[in-house]
């Protein structure tokens, strides 16, 4: 029986963006304590690129996906097979325009409308979300 009983997450892309954060942050706290315009912008660049690197591991499958994985799959050293279409519900994946569990577009047919939108000729619209206010 193994000692971790849940998914925590542990990742090659989230330990490899902490490492880096982690120097970012303090090359930016050396700039604070020396008043130094330069190291402070350096140790934000570096955060920057944290985020960046974090970002392309998670979608090269070195992440994982949100919510909780199968037990298969918490080794760090497992790549997510899933990557690669992108995850539903992943803010990362959506950026990166990968777009799993998209809704299909849905046939508009008018009122009035000729025999060919009728008949769903190639007219689609993607589905728009409905406000949830009181119209009266």
């Amino acid at each position: 029986m193994s000692a971790h009983q849940y998914d925590e997450g542990h990742t090659v892309a989230g330990w490899t963006g902490f490492g880096i954060a982690t120097v970012g942050t303090a090359v930016l706290g050396v700039g604070v304590c020396l008043v130094s315009g330069a190291l402070i912008v350096g140790g934000l660049a570096v955060v920057g690129v944290s985020v960046l690197v974090t970002w392309a591991l998670h979608l090269s499958g070195w992440g994982k996906p949100p919510g909780r994985r199968p037990r298969e799959e918490w080794g760090m050293r497992v790549r997510d097979s899933g990557a690669r279409e992108g995850h539903e519900g992943c803010v990362g994946c959506r950026i990166a325009g990968r777009r799993r569990g998209r809704r299909p577009s849905t046939s508009v047919v008018g009122a009035g409308a000729g025999a060919g939108a009728a008949a769903g000729a190639g007219v689609s619209v993607a589905a728009e979300p409905v406000s949830a206010e009181s119209v009266g």
